[in-house]
């Protein structure tokens, strides 16, 4: 009998995966299982949707390889749309309102509704974490686009702790209607409970390995998962490992619940 050439695409063991799906309430999203998307505009990239409404989100997270001249030219985000772009490894030129800025590793950009980020990658890949959403304005107030690099922002213990950090990436502003932030644990630290809250999150793991608590089941994760929690979805994680855990999460926030 013949034999399977591992090199190829075929599996070098049983079909198995660490994806948890419950719509409308948790998943966690390895990276050995992301698939590639062709959206309109992205050229010589590779996306992957992460979460949507369809799974239950009111935003919707992509990861972005771009390779040598990748780029999107046509624009990202729309009429009413927020739209929120972070470098993960790479660096990438990005253009809003006729300004351009160069992002390396840790680079990010937010846009308000109604202006589109325009994208091109400037080495041989570049990896992003982009993000968009319906804004939801309130009068007298309003947003504006937000350049920075997270080695430009302050690291501030976590609710009185002084081995977990958190680094807000925009301004606690209310017309700001949602925030990006990066909370890293050294290892051994964990929450200080366990939260309940109406708030969503998409996040992107940056580094280390942990255990986290999504609706009372404990789930293994580690660099480059994505996690998607919805309103109300208990959570909590312990970091373990030598390295700290670190990730990227949005929030939904300064708006009251509209009935």
């Amino acid at each position: 009998m013949g034999y399977i050439n591992n090199n190829t695409g075929y599996p070098k063991d049983l079909l198995a995966s660490r994806a948890v799906i419950k719509r409308q309430n948790f998943a966690l999203i390895p990276p050995d299982g992301l698939v590639k998307n062709i959206i309109p505009g992205f050229e010589n990239c590779d996306i992957t949707i992460l979460a949507t409404p369809k799974l239950g989100a009111s935003f919707v997270d992509y990861l972005v390889t771009m390779y040598q001249g990748g780029h999107n030219l046509q624009g990202f985000g729309d009429d009413g749309i927020e739209v929120f772009a972070y470098v993960i490894e790479g660096e990438v030129k990005v253009k809003a309102n006729e300004q351009s800025y160069d992002l390396h590793a840790g680079g990010y950009i937010y846009c308000p509704a109604g202006v589109k980020l325009y994208l091109q990658n400037l080495v041989s890949s570049s990896r992003l974490f982009l993000y968009k959403r319906r804004y939801n304005p309130i009068l007298g107030y309003q947003t504006r686009i937000i350049v920075n690099h997270v080695e430009q922002l302050e690291r501030v213990n976590y609710e009185n702790m002084n081995n977990v950090f958190i680094q807000d990436l925009l301004p606690k502003e209310l017309g700001f209607d949602m925030n990006f932030h990066i909370l890293t644990f050294l290892p051994g630290a964990s929450h200080g409970y366990i939260e309940t809250h109406i708030q969503e999150h998409g996040a992107y793991l940056l580094s280390g390995e942990g255990m986290y608590l999504l609706d009372n089941q404990w789930i293994p994760v580690k660099k480059d998962d994505y996690i998607f929690m919805g309103a109300y979805a208990l959570q909590a994680c312990y970091a373990v490992g030598q390295q700290p855990l670190s990730y990227i999460y949005s929030k939904d926030c300064h708006r009251d619940v509209n009935i």
